[in-house]
């Protein structure tokens, strides 16, 4: 037992729970002043100094390794994630002092094919007030249609991150690469990436790689490299100078014209010599 306090005392007891070694009941009781009556105050269960203690908590996202994520998991990123960065500014709305309006309507069509017809005496009617000349396009229409139109992109700090990633999982440190017969950057089975990573990066499309499918560094290499070892065509065969595979026609009696004819007296005299 150990003393809390004035009329304070903490009582130990084992745990005999399994799992829980060195694990230990704590049993406060306290007595208030001039009473005779002991109270307890709580019950809990605490380690002790040889006690088996799970590992420091790490928060799930500090936790969470590549190939953690399942079917219908959610990994929610930062709002400031350094990884990524805007994708377009949306900047919709035009420059000050300028003819072209905020939003695009038929008034404001109307409104400029009318000045337009009108002359130079009719000017187009401002943004203070009146009705607007219709805007040329916006970023946002622009970046949709090109098909760039997302919130954000990745930013410079993790398209180096990715790199580095790639180049210590598939790069030219690596001992499959310290053995390949030549790099991928002259296999016939790398498709370039685009943008500023082809310079350093392709995908295997090596079915019998051990990176195919994955983004690989042109310094790595394997095995399978395509010009590695061409297998050579098969000799053609010569014509035989003595064709000893087909069978030869010999008739079993002589034809007429051969010179040799059979007369019923030779036969007779065949069958008696006989």
């Amino acid at each position: 037992m150990v003393a809390d306090g004035d009329r304070v005392v903490t009582h130990f007891f084992e745990c005999k729970e399994p799992g829980y070694r060195g694990w230990r009941w704590a049993v406060t009781v306290a007595r208030a002043s001039r009473a005779k009556v002991v109270t307890l105050d709580e019950t809990v269960l605490l380690p002790g100094p040889d006690a088996l203690l799970a590992p420091e908590w790490v928060p799930w996202s500090e936790r969470l390794r590549p190939g953690d994520m399942g079917p219908g998991d959610l990994l929610p990123t930062e709002a400031e994630d350094l990884r990524l960065e805007p994708g377009y500014s949306g900047a919709d709305t035009p420059p000050p002092n300028s003819v072209l309006p905020d939003v695009v309507t038929p008034q404001n069509l109307a409104d400029l094919v009318e000045a337009e017809d009108a002359g130079p005496d009719l000017e187009p009617t401002g943004r203070a007030g009146t009705s607007p000349a219709p805007e040329r396009g916006s970023i946002a229409s622009v970046a949709e249609e090109l098909g760039m139109r997302r919130a954000r992109v990745l930013s410079r700090y993790g398209l180096h991150a990715a790199a580095d990633r790639w180049d210590e999982a598939f790069g030219a440190k690596t001992p499959m690469a310290q053995a390949a017969p030549a790099p991928c950057v002259t296999c016939g089975f790398l498709l370039p990436l685009a943008g500023s990573l082809r310079q350093a990066f392709g995908v295997c499309a090596n079915e019998f790689s051990p990176a195919d499918g994955r983004v690989v560094s042109l310094a790595y290499g394997c095995g399978g490299h395509s010009e590695a070892a061409v297998m050579p065509k098969p000799p053609r065969r010569a014509a035989p100078v003595l064709d000893s595979m087909a069978t030869d026609a010999f008739p079993l009696r002589p034809s007429a014209d051969s010179g040799s004819v059979i007369t019923a007296e030779d036969e007779s005299e065949d069958l008696g010599h006989s």
